[in-house]
């Protein structure tokens, strides 16, 4: 009988009524862009009992009333809610087929334009970055390419995530071979050291070129102080938006890129009826988008 007075289901779990998965809902896409489907709502169900268990919340409403009145704790809370609702499923050199594009096509491009004008500079944006594999990887392949020329550019990696957590793992550069699964072996003997027990570090000339800071994509006058790019890569991170949401962060790529720059998103990612900003290109086994 008090199962059903506290709200839990016959599982233990708290359930989260049509109400209260609405009023969630808006207050998560006020604070971070994020935008959940009607569908997500057993997500919700399965991701927050542990939370709400923590918080000693009997049901949603109660977590509703914390987040709209504990203002002191709403940013870390916010770390807590994105982590709830998005996947930090990454790894180094993911999606290994835009990796090869990126290295042969784009950095090529600016690589040979840079040589030509004298002005060697590469500024590179890594937007939603989680713990670091893709902003890294980034920094390996610079260093794959130019060799022992990098010395003789200006380069500068930019991470950003909306998580505080992922982002202390990041600044670390500490990661298991899971992280490594994707990452061919002689690149791991060559900027990775193992220091035991399965854990591996970057190699520091590959950290030095990434500085990882906090954003939030929905909020534009902090989009507006990352410095001018050259590539942004925002991948697996605009599925998580609505339309309106994608046209303000699109927009925001588009301010920040510097003439003729690229942008990659993910695989599955089309900007197609959302922004004719940019120019597609298509390549084998991915799509390139270009600043107009």
């Amino acid at each position: 009988m008090s199962t059903l007075f506290s709200g839990r289901g016959f599982s233990g779990k708290i359930k989260i009524s049509q109400k209260e998965f609405f009023e969630l809902r808006d207050i998560i896409y006020e604070l971070s862009g994020i935008f959940l489907q009607d569908n997500r709502r057993f997500l919700v169900e399965n991701r927050f009992a542990t939370r709400l268990s923590e918080l000693e919340l009997k049901n949603y409403t109660e977590y509703i009333d914390y987040l709209k009145n504990h203002f002191k704790g709403r940013s870390e809370e916010l770390n807590m809610l994105t982590e709830l609702i998005t996947t930090n499923e990454t790894s180094f050199f993911r999606d290994n087929s835009q990796l090869k594009i990126f290295q042969n096509f784009t950095l090529k491009k600016f690589i040979d334009a840079g040589n030509e004008s004298g002005r060697r500079e590469i500024k590179i944006w890594s937007a939603g970055c989680s713990s670091g594999e893709e902003p890294y990887t980034l920094a390996i392949i610079l260093h794959e390419t130019l060799k022992s020329e990098i010395g003789k550019w200006r380069i500068k990696i930019t991470a950003n995530d909306i998580s505080t957590n992922v982002l202390k793992m990041a600044e670390k550069g500490l990661y298991t071979k899971y992280s490594l699964r994707t990452t061919p072996a002689p690149i791991i003997l060559k900027y990775f050291k193992n220091i035991g027990n399965d854990v591996f570090q970057i190699n520091p000339e590959v950290k030095r070129l990434v500085k990882f800071s906090k954003i939030n994509l929905n909020i534009e006058s902090q989009v507006k102080l990352i410095p001018k790019s050259h590539i942004v890569f925002c991948r697996n991170v605009i599925i998580y938006f609505d339309k309106k949401m994608k046209i303000k962060v699109l927009s925001g790529f588009h301010n920040n890129l510097l003439d003729n720059g690229h942008l990659y998103v993910g695989h599955s990612e089309s900007l197609h009826s959302v922004t004719d900003k940019f120019k597609p290109r298509q390549h084998a086994g991915t799509i390139t988008y270009h600043k107009i």
